[in-house]
């Protein structure tokens, strides 16, 4: 079996990437395209979910993106976990620039497929296809609204902070030599972490903590219609924020968990997943 596996070399890993991601985004884009754009077609508007709804779908579309992609590559979905993986878990170098461009292929391509399912309710719900409708797929800072006074800067510190602590527990929860969880749930948690994530950091940014996620559904939206995708509200260039700051606060988050929890952890064979580490004489 492994050396079934061990044939597929990088392309196996690049099109587990993909694939991976592409389920992702089928569910993130797809429950935030049904309850911004088939919401507001209900009566009374809005009927078709909320916050919550999105925050669990994006979950769900993370774990299942990870059972997809982890036996071939290991499921990154994610060039902020590529890059941090890169610097400070040994993964190649040479295979980070590939691994990011086959993620943002897949949510390009996913993006493409909600866009196309949902056309009819999206030009009814936003005939001009502007702001209104346009982070269905992609990232605005205060999530488009001008009430909250959120620029740039502060989407970018947003950004940095809700990828550090996704990375902070993806290393803590994939970490052998800590206690990770069995039956193969690694997957189940990580979705959870995404949920958390949403339902407590969602209002600056829309957390994207994905440049891959962002990046890809904003162009498939302004490949077919979205002609100010690439700004916000304000009308400032936007689409940075959502790539560079989770690239830094990935490699943040993971330099935290290395110094407080990764350098005081064993060497040796871990305790089984789960247990309560034996007391040593």
């Amino acid at each position: 079996m492994s050396e079934r596996f061990s044939r597929s070399g990088l392309i196996g890993e690049l099109s587990a990437e993909f694939a991976g991601t592409m389920i992702l985004i089928l569910f993130g884009c797809g429950v935030v395209a049904q309850v911004v754009a088939g919401g507001a077609l209900t009566t009374p508007p809005g009927g078709l979910g909320n916050h919550d709804s999105i925050s669990w779908a994006w979950g769900i579309g993370v774990t299942m993106g990870v059972y997809v992609a982890a036996r071939l590559s290991g499921a990154h979905l994610n060039p902020a976990v590529t890059l941090a993986l890169a610097a400070f878990k040994g993964f190649p170098w040479s295979k980070v620039a590939p691994y990011a461009l086959a993620q943002t292929a897949g949510a390009f391509v996913a993006a493409l497929l909600v866009r196309w399912n949902y056309t009819e309710a999206l030009a009814k719900a936003d005939p001009g296809h502007t702001l209104k409708t346009q982070f269905v797929f992609s990232t605005l800072p205060a999530n488009g609204n001008t009430n909250l006074p959120v620029y740039e800067w502060g989407a970018f510190r947003d950004q940095v902070m809700g990828t550090a602590i996704l990375l902070l527990l993806i290393l803590a929860i994939t970490d052998l030599l800590n206690t990770p969880p069995g039956a193969n749930l690694g997957p189940f948690i990580i979705g959870l972490v995404v949920v958390g994530i949403g339902m407590a950091w969602g209002t600056n940014a829309g957390y994207a903590i994905n440049p891959a996620r962002d990046f890809g559904p904003r162009l498939a939206s302004f490949l077919t219609g979205y002609g100010s995708a690439w700004r916000d509200q304000y009308g400032n260039f936007y689409f940075w924020v959502p790539i560079l700051g989770p690239l830094v606060g990935g490699l943040v988050g993971a330099a935290l968990y290395k110094f407080f929890v990764g350098r005081f952890l064993p060497t040796a064979e871990p305790e089984p997943p789960g247990r309560i580490p034996a007391p040593k004489d």
